[in-house]
This record gives C-alpha cells, sequence and structure tokens, in this order.
C-alpha cells in the first residue's frame, strides 16, 4: 500500500449573472488582465464533440479535478507541469491497494461548490461516469483502463474507489488531465433532458464547477469574462481579481495591442512576430518548447505510391528541413529532422527519425520503388495553419520538383481537415498534434496505432502492433527500454509519418506579469499569474 496526502482544496462555483464588459472601470489595473487571442472557445464542455482547443482555457481554469500534475521551475524560471508528480487537487490523499488496481480518494472536507454546496463522492462518481459515457471520454479514460461506470465506487460522502483489471500506470495521469472535471452534479443534472441524459447542451454555454475562476460573461466569438472566487482554498488565490479574454483575430492588432500597453497577455503569436518582439525588447516573451507536441508530415501508407516504404524514405531524404525550419518557424522550436539512422540513442519520443536532405538517395530510392521518373500528388494543409504551412508547403513543392515528384498544395478551409483525415482519404499533408501523457508506448499508441485518425500515416505493422499491446503493462525496465527501442527503430525505418519539429509555444507578456506556467495542453493557467 502506498499513500500519499496533499495540502488540496477545492473552491467553489455557480451559475453567476452577466457583467459589463467595461469590469476593468470598477477594478484597478493591478486587479485586472487582459488576454488577447486568435479565437475564442466554442463550447465549456470538456468532453463534448467537436470542441477546439481553446475551450480548454475556460474549463481548466474553472473546474476542479480529483488531482493534478505538480510544479517544476526551469532554468529560466519559467514554471512548468511535472507529469511525473500527482497531487492533489478536490483529493487530500489516496491509497492505491491490491497490486495498483484498486485507489481509494479521500476528498477534503472543505471543498465545496461555488453554491456553497459541498463538493461529495456522489458528484465524483457522476462526473467519471459521464466520461466514460461519452465515445470520446471513454476512448482516453481506456488508455487508463476505466471503460465503465462500475469502476467508480462511492465508500462514503467523502470517499470514492477507483478500481481497474491490471494496475495501469495511465490511470493517475488520465485522472490529471483536462477533462475528467468534476460537475456539481444536482445542478447539471436539473437540466438534462430524456433525449441529452448528460447535458451536454447545457454545458456547451454553461459551467458547474468548483475551480479558482467563474464564467461571468461570454459573447460568443468576441470575449470571455472571468472573476475570481475567493473562497477558492486548493491553492494560493489568483492574483488577478478579473480576466478579460478577447478573441482578436488579426496578429498585428495583438501585437500593436501588448506593445503600447492595452493588453497585458497574447497568445497565438505567428513566429515572426516574436522574433522582432524579442529584439524590440519593450515585451516579454516566453517561449517553450510543446513537450508531446510536434509538427509532421503525414504519408497515407494505405494509398499508392505511399503504401511503398521506398516512397516514404525517398521523401524523408528529399525534404529541404532546415530551410523550413527557417522560413516556417523561424528557429522557434526544437528540430526533430536529423539525427542518426538506425538503432536509437534513448528511448525518448518523438526523437530525430536519422533524415538529413540528400536527393540524391531521394532518387536512387524511388527508381528501387519503381519511380524513376516520380509521380504527381497533392499536398495538403488546414488554412488555420497557414502562418506556418504556407512557406512550407512551398519548400516541400520545390524539393520534391527536383526529384520528380510533381506537388499541387490544397489549402483545406479550417476545421475540414480533421474530417478528411478521419474518413482516411489525404494522401500527402502537413498537421499538428501533441500527446496529453509523456510515456513513448503511449506515444505509439496514439499516433502509430489502430484506426483513428490519430493514427496519421494509417501504419500498420503486425510486430509494432503486437509491441504497443505489449508495452503497456510491462513492469520489467529492461524488457520496456528494450521494446521502445525497436518500436522507434521500426518507426525510423518505416517511416509512416515525417517529423519536424516541436514549435515552441510563444505567449507575449507585459514585463510586469509573472508567474506563466506551461501545461500540457497550452493553454493559460490563470491561477499562477501576478502583476508584479
Amino acid at each position: 500500500m502506498r499513500r500519499r496526502d496533499f495540502g488540496a482544496a477545492a473552491a467553489s462555483f455557480a451559475a453567476a449573472g452577466l457583467m459589463p464588459m467595461r469590469f476593468a472601470e470598477a477594478q484597478t489595473r493591478a486587479e485586472s488582465l487582459r488576454v488577447l487571442s486568435q479565437a475564442g472557445p466554442n463550447s465549456f464542455d470538456p468532453i463534448g464533440v467537436g470542441i477546439n482547443r481553446n475551450a480548454i482555457q475556460v474549463h481548466w481554469n474553472t473546474y476542479d479535478r480529483l488531482v493534478r500534475f505538480g510544479t517544476t521551475r526551469q532554468a529560466d524560471g519559467t514554471l512548468y507541469y511535472d507529469y511525473y508528480d500527482i497531487e492533489g487537487e478536490l483529493a487530500e490523499s489516496f491509497e492505491v491497494e491490491d497490486g495498483g488496481k484498486v485507489i481509494t480518494f479521500k476528498l477534503r472536507d472543505d471543498a465545496t461548490f461555488h453554491d456553497g454546496s459541498p463538493v461529495t463522492a456522489e458528484d465524483v462518481k457522476w462526473s467519471l461516469d459521464r466520461v466514460v459515457a461519452s465515445p470520446i471520454g471513454r476512448s482516453q479514460f481506456s488508455t487508463g483502463s476505466m471503460t465503465s461506470p462500475d469502476q467508480f465506487v462511492v465508500v462514503d460522502a467523502r470517499t470514492i474507489r477507483v478500481t481497474t483489471p491490471q494496475a495501469d500506470r495511465f490511470t493517475l495521469p488520465n485522472l490529471a488531465a483536462a477533462y475528467p472535471v468534476i460537475y456539481n452534479s444536482k445542478v447539471v443534472r436539473s437540466h438534462a433532458t430524456a433525449a441529452d441524459p448528460w447535458a451536454h447542451e447545457w454545458l456547451r454555454t454553461n459551467v458547474a464547477g468548483s475551480g479558482p475562476f467563474r464564467l461571468d460573461n461570454h459573447v460568443p466569438g468576441q470575449s470571455v469574462t472571468l472573476s475570481r472566487f475567493d473562497n477558492w482554498k486548493t491553492g494560493m488565490l489568483p492574483g488577478f481579481r478579473r480576466v478579460l479574454w478577447q478573441v482578436v483575430p488579426n496578429a498585428q492588432t495583438r501585437r500593436t495591442s501588448l506593445e503600447r500597453g492595452d493588453a497585458d497577455i497574447v497568445q497565438d503569436l505567428p513566429p515572426q512576430d516574436v522574433v522582432s518582439l524579442e529584439q524590440a525588447g519593450r515585451v516579454r516573451v516566453v517561449g517553450v518548447p510543446m513537450a508531446g507536441a510536434f509538427q509532421f508530415i503525414g504519408m497515407n501508407s494505405s494509398l499508392p505510391p505511399f503504401d511503398n516504404v521506398k516512397v516514404r524514405q525517398a521523401i524523408a531524404y528529399a525534404l529541404p528541413y532546415q530551410q523550413m525550419f527557417d522560413a516556417a518557424l523561424f528557429r522557434r522550436g526544437r528540430p526533430l529532422f536529423g539525427g542518426e539512422p538506425g538503432s536509437p540513442q534513448s528511448i525518448e519520443f518523438p526523437q530525430p527519425l536519422g533524415y538529413s536532405t540528400d536527393p540524391a538517395k531521394a532518387r536512387a530510392l524511388l527508381a528501387e520503388a519503381g519511380l524513376p521518373n516520380g509521380f504527381e500528388t497533392t499536398f495538403s494543409f488546414e488554412l488555420s495553419l497557414a502562418p506556418v504551412a504556407e512557406p512550407l508547403s512551398l519548400l516541400v513543392q520545390e524539393a520534391l520538383g527536383r526529384v520528380g515528384i510533381r506537388v499541387t498544395i490544397n489549402k483545406v478551409p479550417g476545421g475540414q481537415l480533421g474530417t478528411l483525415l478521419e474518413r482516411k482519404e489525404v494522401p500527402f499533408f502537413f498537421e499538428g498534434s501533441a500527446a496529453y501523457l509523456n510515456d513513448p508506448d503511449y506515444f505509439f499508441r496514439i499516433f502509430y496505432h489502430g484506426p483513428t485518425r490519430w493514427n496519421f500515416g494509417t501504419f500498420r505493422n503486425p510486430e509494432f502492433a503486437g509491441l504497443v499491446d505489449k508495452t503497456r503493462y510491462e513492469t520489467d525496465r529492461e524488457v520496456y527500454e528494450r521494446d521502445i527501442r525497436r518500436m522507434i527503430t521500426l518507426a525510423k525505418e518505416e517511416v509512416p509519418i515525417i517529423l519536424l519539429w516541436q514549435p515552441s509555444l510563444d505567449t507575449g507578456m507585459a514585463r510586469n506579469i509573472d508567474g506563466y506556467k506551461y501545461l500540457f495542453h497550452r493553454q493559460l493557467e490563470l491561477r499562477t499569474l501576478r502583476r508584479i
């Protein structure tokens, strides 16, 4: 048995009335934070269908979870989540029993929702039941061996037990992720209907949580207004009483607002703006290579000619990696190109795949594939990625043309590429994604395995698939590392996707803003921010 106690607390949350947009006039500048981003949330439901990444910025800061990841401080002073340290949020302690198959959580006795009602084990069970009732939630929870409501058992008003068929090292990290929020179940259930028993429709536009901030106002496509809940006890009270998050699609307008001092934080900065802002020195730019995140060129290995491994390798050798990194990303990130071919030097993944620019080798591989004169194909990217994808695609078109591959660039309207990838209809494309959990076998299970859209290369290799299943529950470290090395070797040889880089998450801030924290979901952690 292992036990861990936490100094965690829950805060409260309730439905709040609308508030005028000019909230800052009633607050001092020191107490108010203004955030600008390219886009806003399209839902407040953590497990709703079709929600965008911006939605996380609301529900992460307005709800609590049972547990959360700890915090470390980087050499430059930036706070960073610690994947390997799980600490309490609503749980003040937990016990792990039966060889890791049973985890019992004891809730804080002072945890309340915003309406003052206590957070109970019944609320926790209902919230976790809601996760596994959703196909999206159940798919993610299954990576931690949680698939059925029967696995969440109320012991008493303050105690909840989670059981799994086998010990799974991803159970706790899944409970600390973005989506398993704890709802005020009485409030949410009052808005459920026979057709919508989990109140998805109501939760798209409402919040019923216990987090450090509450939702005051939302104007879709324009703004979100949050206010601090002063009785929140899970950690130190946030430094700002009010947060105004505004949608400003134009990057130059966002930048100008920051430089003039009208905005405190600006998200979604284009790489070229980051470089010039740093050179000007009037504001602070925090750039953090995104753990688990990656941008890549995908090749659908179920469609000819990409079903031929020599074609995939030829393209990997033809690409002008350094030029793409310079032109598209302005070197804002960690390269995943180059490196040594063959056996990996570590079990970290993603890592460089061992391909460098070599047009002669690319031509030779195309000839071996029976395509000495090349072929024609389309190269697709979604317009939402245009600042990076536009210059990249032109360089891809030019470089592949030199080895005989004739490329037509296909610009896909925003929000549509995912559907096409789900249908496996796109042969050759640029995209990006991220793994919530850090282990290399988890990365391979999500992005190199199975029928989902996330298996971007439609990779099918029986040996690899067997290793994905085997490593999940492997307890022998030596065996685990040996198997991971073999999986990395196969990923390098078969190259269903060409890893390019881990981009930096670049955030512009006024120089008097402190406490920025990088989180795995790449949205703002508002509770740690302060004005200095």
